[in-house]
């Protein structure tokens, strides 16, 4: 970990760079995959998956058997914690349905938006180093609180052909139609073009590796949607000589063990914060299991002394952290001057834990700085929103002259003509 104590502004650049993930050197490599599966479609993905899941497939897709016993194989105490997640994150998420209204913008033009859920919509579920089943809620409740008519999602099997029990318990309980066995960019490939197994879908979402991410960054060009742009984890943590060092800790980690390429940052206005927290630091890593891979996170993670909190706040909305711990004693007065953040976690009892498993809250954010411009994923994620306008005869006798007036001035006879036409056969 660096420790960095009063950096000036011009400094600030430098402090807040990410570990690089350059996706732009695995385009080619990503792009002739890509480029096989849509010309070839199952034969090649099954080829893939072989190379790269280390199993030869002769179905892709999780049958009802394999649901059926994935659930036998669940521990009870974990199927009622996935319950109750779902129910907390479906309870966020359905608040956020706002009904239309029809504004009638003057007299005799009325307009008004419809919601629409995406049709088909794909969900890719890591199944690496942790079996990510929270995503599968995050991002599979939502999109049927929607309207989404169908769900797919792909995940990686081990080298017996299995998903893992809890990821299929978790898109079982949270309504996805049809899962298929597939992970890196072979599951991208197959849910941007479609195959004879595997419907095209119009939005894929979800986390992966720097292929996953390079081979959604490709689709995304010409051929579907994605969610956000994506990079690794982080988490930034603001203290003070209120806040607990083994609370500090524990947060600064939790998002350190996500990979080698995660970072956590502290901010603080106390010297002595900073050295407590080092110290609990160092003591709880120890004791983590996932501690090599934690410690290569630390490389590039940061302790940083500031003089003030207006120091402290802008330097977090440059930062535009993904996760946002703010557990000083003025935790309620600086979280009103935050304005970019992905999720912000507020006070001592507020770990960002609960936002990734079961407080209700999306956990699905944007890395890397994107927060200055994207959302989390919520319910507007999964649904677009259609226009429609209805205009009187009264209604363009009042606005048909404002209207050829600017499609005259702009040059667009016909634009104006498509009026004029109107306005005569009224007035005859």
């Amino acid at each position: 970990m660096e420790i960095i104590k009063y950096p000036s502004r011009n400094e600030w650049r430098k402090i807040i760079e990410r570990p690089h993930l350059d996706t732009l050197a695995l385009h080619e490599k990503v792009s002739n995959i890509l480029n096989d599966i849509r010309e070839n479609g199952d034969s090649r993905i099954r080829s893939y998956v072989e190379q790269f899941q280390g199993v030869r497939l002769s179905d892709l897709e999780v049958s009802e058997k394999e649901f059926t016993k994935a659930e036998t194989l669940i521990d009870p105490k974990l199927k009622d914690a996935i319950l109750t997640a779902k129910e907390n994150i479906a309870k966020f998420h359905s608040s956020q349905a706002i009904t239309p209204q029809k504004i009638e913008t003057s007299p005799g033009v009325t307009c008004w938006q419809k919601a629409v859920g995406i049709e088909r919509v794909g969900l890719y579920i890591p199944g690496g180093t942790a079996p990510l089943f929270s995503t599968v809620l995050m991002l599979a409740v939502p999109a049927r609180i929607a309207g989404c008519r169908e769900i797919i999602m792909c995940s990686p099997c081990d080298t017996n052909g299995n998903v893992h029990p809890a990821i299929l318990f978790a898109a079982r309980t949270a309504g996805i139609d049809r899962v298929f066995k597939l992970g890196g960019v072979q599951a991208i490939g197959a849910m941007a073009y479609g195959t004879e197994s595997i419907p095209k879908v119009y939005k894929i979402f979800g986390p992966g590796n720097q292929y996953v991410t390079a081979a959604k960054q490709i689709v995304s060009l010409k051929d579907v949607a994605i969610d956000m742009p994506a990079g690794p984890s982080e988490v930034e943590v603001i203290a003070d000589s209120s806040s607990s060092p083994e609370f500090v800790a524990s947060d600064f980690l939790s998002q350190a063990e996500h990979g080698a390429d995660s970072q956590s940052i502290l901010l603080t206005t106390e010297e002595s914060v900073i050295e407590k927290v080092k110290k609990e630091i160092e003591y709880q890593l120890e004791r983590l299991p996932r501690k090599e891979l934690t410690q290569k996170s630390l490389e590039h993670s940061r302790l940083i002394l500031l003089k003030n909190w207006n120091d402290v706040i802008d330097l977090t909305n440059d930062y535009a952290p993904e996760h946002l711990i703010i557990q000083s004693s003025n935790y309620r007065e600086l979280s009103e001057h935050i304005i970019n953040a992905g999720s912000v976690f507020l006070g001592p009892y507020t770990p960002e834990s609960a936002g990734d498993y079961a407080s209700g809250t999306n956990h699905t954010l944007p890395t890397s700085g994107y927060a200055r411009a994207y959302s989390g994923v919520n319910l507007d994620s999964f649904i677009r929103k259609i226009t429609f306008q209805e205009i009187t005869r009264e209604g363009l006798q009042n606005l048909g002259n404002t209207i050829e007036t600017m499609a005259a001035n702009e040059m667009l006879d016909a634009h104006k003509n498509a009026v004029s036409v109107r306005l005569a056969k009224i007035n005859q």
